[in-house]
């Protein structure tokens, strides 16, 4: 119905994407001024049937149209009314000759248009108009054949593609239901019978199932008002989802549970997969995108990137192209027209296994792995299991026979205390793969696998945890998985990329980017064409406001607009310019290579042994390597990616210091201060009276406001300073002298 798509323009606008559509080739604009929606295809894919509401086309309100696409150029004039002009008309659809239409009409009760409902405490209405009878046409605008003439709603009427059926939304059983009839209207059967709204049904190609929408109301002041609302004649459409179900009503299933509205959905030609429109992703005002999904509900794909609406998608019956209503390439406020494009398949390579993020972070992720310490037992093990991935898709190791990579460094056990420090010598590995596509550039994708170990290196966030597993999850199994599903898709698609790839996993980042440095240096003796280094870590907390930060977004000129044109429904970007950070990205930026780094931010578990597998958000890792994966196409056909210096965002380095203060801060961002996790005996903090969670604001004359500014203040402090710190205890500011150790 097109007062659908009303949902969205009465709910206000959001920023136009301009996305990577690779479904979608030679997009053409069918229609010009105008509400344009509802279009679907003739038999012989020659024509559409439409709904219009353009005062320009006499169509004062929902009228239906055709169009001949055998035209060369299209124009208002191109469209050719079918309905009478009078009342209000709904879901049009050719019947199995193609020349006759099928279509919902209130003009049999009124030749005026029926006034749509007006919102009611902030909740859209769609109208159920109960003089909604289903008419056939031909297509000089002829009605021939009057289907039904029962009190209520029929409407949403559509045939199957082997010509014997119709499926339509009735409420003469008392609720909005699916029901069917042959094709000259006899053997009425109800199909579905669940309370809500079942609607916008469509045949599969062999004509055997129904794909449709419908709400479920689940608690008695959902059903409450349901039920009042079916009274007035009017429905709220915000939480609907998939449903299928033979084309009898048996073997009923429920394809998403995405929230909030799923809709308009129609079989993909494999019947296999199902293409639909959907909001579900929306944080911040109301964007609907084009989704396809598998009909068992997995491998769920953004289809659609550009302008804030797009709905109605229809396959033609020769599978070649999809037609669908988009708000894009607007000339005037509250305009919707009717777009046809090329249908490409995407390559099944290249859609994203959940179930191999899943199996990756939740092997790196677990106890056996002891929390992955940089030279460990560990740590070799999960090399070797990242090996063994790279090798199960036949990658190349990018350095002689072995995708492992040896490195040595001398650690020190307290590097955070200079006084109360020994020497350890660490052997560890970098992995890394490489597939060479002859290309004249290469792009390096890396995430470092190692982790905390057991606090041996006492980096752990949380108080007394010696001995306990730090099982970093989201740092870094999270990111260690991306790399290995890009390194998946990059080498079993059929595609030959415009660059060559460098997988990289690191070891020794959490001892300060000792690995990708290593790494870094090879890399840039041996691969000069690398011109882009893209990070990944920690992107496995992704937050209801689907916040994702991207840092060295300064380092090229042509990294903003491409994150902005790839970017997820849904989410909201924060760039940071800085090529510098606390991961590895860094010793790229330091070989003047452009960097990008993907992070969704720290949280209560960072650098604690809480940090499991069971607290990862699978929706956000796909969707951020999906978005990785996007932008990385985009990088393999431009011409140049210029390298620029950034200035150093010393919030975000790690400076060195000298002295200890013994508190274990929280390394959440905060508003208001650093918030002190824990509090160490017998301690400079301890003994100046500074408690668990209290939150400190100031350190001698620095102000503090989260754990960088913290760290930048002890950088300039010496053993023995006695220093002001202040900060506030349930609200009340106080200042205690620290002498600092």
């Amino acid at each position: 119905m097109l007062q659908n798509r009303i949902y969205l323009l009465f709910l206000g606008c959001v920023v136009s994407l301009f996305g990577q559509e690779h479904n979608l080739k030679n997009i053409q604009k069918l229609t010009f001024g105008g509400d344009n929606a509802e279009a679907y295809f003739s038999p012989d894919s020659q024509k559409l049937t439409l709904q219009v509401t353009n005062k320009g086309l006499g169509a004062e309100c929902d009228q239906i149209f055709s169009l001949n696409l055998n035209e060369k150029t299209f124009s208002p004039q191109s469209l050719k009314r079918i309905s009478n002009g009078q009342g209000r008309t709904t879901c049009s659809y050719f019947m199995p000759d193609g020349k006759h239409i099928i279509f919902a009409s209130t003009h049999g009760a009124q030749k005026e248009c029926p006034a749509p409902p007006k919102p009611r405490d902030g909740k859209y209405l769609w109208a159920i108009y109960p003089e909604f009878d289903l008419y056939i046409a031909d297509l000089n605008g002829n009605i021939v054949k009057q289907l039904t003439n029962t009190p209520g709603y029929d409407a949403e009427a559509v045939v199957s593609p082997d010509g014997k059926k119709i499926a339509f939304t009735s409420t003469r059983s008392g609720d909005l239901e699916l029901w069917t009839m042959d094709i000259d209207g006899s053997n009425l059967k109800q199909i579905t019978f669940g309370l809500g709204y079942d609607g916008g049904s469509f045949f599969s190609h062999d004509s055997k199932k129904l794909v449709f929408r419908a709400s479920r109301p689940k608690t008695e002041a959902e059903v409450s008002e349901y039920k009042a609302l079916l009274q007035e004649n009017v429905v709220a459409p915000t939480e609907m989802e998939l449903y299928t179900c033979n084309a009898d009503g048996s073997n009923l299933k429920q394809i998403t549970r995405l929230g909030k509205a799923n809709w308009a959905p129609f079989f993909h030609p494999s019947d296999q997969k199902i293409i639909f429109s959907s909001n579900h992703h929306a944080t911040r005002g109301y964007d609907f995108q084009l989704y396809m999904i598998n009909t068992d509900g997995t491998q769920l794909r953004q289809v659609t990137f550009e302008s804030e609406f797009n709905a109605f998608p229809m396959f033609s019956p020769n599978g070649k192209k999809l037609v669908f209503s988009s708000n894009r390439q607007q000339e005037a406020a509250r305009e919707t027209n009717v777009f046809i494009a090329d249908w490409v398949d995407t390559d099944p390579a290249e859609s994203i296994d959940e179930s191999l993020l899943q199996k990756h972070i939740t092997y790196l992720a677990s106890d056996a792995m002891n929390g992955r310490l940089v030279g460990s037992k560990e740590e070799l093990k999960a090399a070797e299991y990242l090996e063994s991935q790279f090798k199960k898709w036949k990658l190349k190791p990018y350095q002689g026979k072995s995708f492992l990579i040896p490195f040595e460094y001398t650690y020190k056990s307290n590097p955070k205390d200079s006084l109360h420090s020994q020497e350890v010598k660490i052997k560890a590995h970098n992995v890394v793969a490489y597939i060479d596509n002859k290309a004249a550039k290469t792009i390096v994708i890396g995430a470092h696998y190692d982790h905390l170990g057991r606090n041996e290196h006492g980096n752990s966030t949380q108080m007394n945890s010696q001995g306990q597993i730090h099982n970093g999850a989201d740092d870094n199994a999270s990111g260690v998985a991306g790399v290995l599903e890009l390194a998946r898709m990059v080498s079993q698609n059929k595609t030959t990329e415009k660059a060559n790839y460098i997988f990289a996993l690191f070891s020794g980042e959490e001892d300060g980017l000792i690995g990708s440095k290593a790494l870094a240096d090879i890399i840039k003796a041996q691969t000069p064409n690398v011109v882009t280094m893209i990070n990944m870590d920690m992107i496995g907390r992704l937050n209801a406001s689907k916040d994702l930060i991207i840092g060295g977004t300064g380092t090229s000129p042509e990294f903003p607009k491409i994150i902005e044109k790839n970017k997820p429904a849904g989410f909201h970007v924060t760039l940071e310019e800085s090529g510098t950070g606390p991961t590895d990205h860094t010793s790229f930026y330091l070989k003047d290579i452009p960097v990008l780094n993907f992070f969704t931010g720290t949280h209560s578990d960072y650098h604690k042994p809480s940090d499991d597998a069971d607290k990862i958000n699978y929706y956000g890792v796909k969707n951020i390597v999906e978005y990785v994966f996007r932008i990385t196409q985009a990088l393999e056909v431009m011409e140049q990616i210029p390298f620029t210096k950034t200035k150093v965002n010393a919030g975000k380095t790690r400076p060195k210091y000298k002295v200890t203060m013994g508190i274990m801060p929280d390394y959440t961002e905060h508003p208001d201060g650093l918030h002190v996790d824990g509090v160490t005996d017998n301690r400079p903090a301890q003994k100046a009276g500074i408690q668990e969670g209290d939150v400190i604001t100031k350190i001698g004359t620095l102000p503090i406001k989260d754990v960088y500014g913290y760290m930048e203040a002890l950088a300039k402090i010496n053993p023995g300073d006695e220093v002001e710190v202040v900060f506030s205890r349930n609200g009340v500011s106080q200042t205690a002298k620290v002498k600092f150790e």
